[in-house]
């Protein structure tokens, strides 16, 4: 089964193009790094919850928008080494794609796939 990374973050809703710029310069590592698909998705419905909701998880502020991704990968393995080699990169570097959003509040994570249809 595939291995999926999934990062939800806070970011300004000023920096949107700024935000598509450094997504658009880091798809094609991951792709070339051994993803098989990498999605951006700017938050357009994401309402405030009681006790959890994503704007409460990334401790979003009146003037930021919320950003689901995810990364898939064919296996933890591949994903592994991906990651490996994403970091030692210098088209990552903070200077080279600086990140437009404080990546303190970034939610991270790595997940099997149980079902898929």
């Amino acid at each position: 089964m595939q291995y999926i990374d999934g990062f939800v973050a806070a970011v300004p809703t000023e920096n949107k193009e700024k935000y598509i710029q450094h997504a658009s310069q880091a798809a094609p590592l991951f792709r070339e790094f051994g993803a098989l698909k990498v999605v951006e998705c700017w938050g357009d419905d994401v309402p405030d919850g009681k006790l959890t909701s994503f704007p409460m998880a990334v401790k979003k502020e009146e003037n930021e928008s919320v950003v689901f991704s995810w990364v898939v990968w064919p296996s933890r393995e591949v994903r592994d080494a991906g990651w490996k080699q994403l970091m030692a990169d210098p088209r990552m570097t903070s200077q080279a794609n600086p990140m437009p959003y404080d990546g303190k509040r970034l939610i991270y994570g790595g997940f099997q796939t149980i079902v898929e249809m």
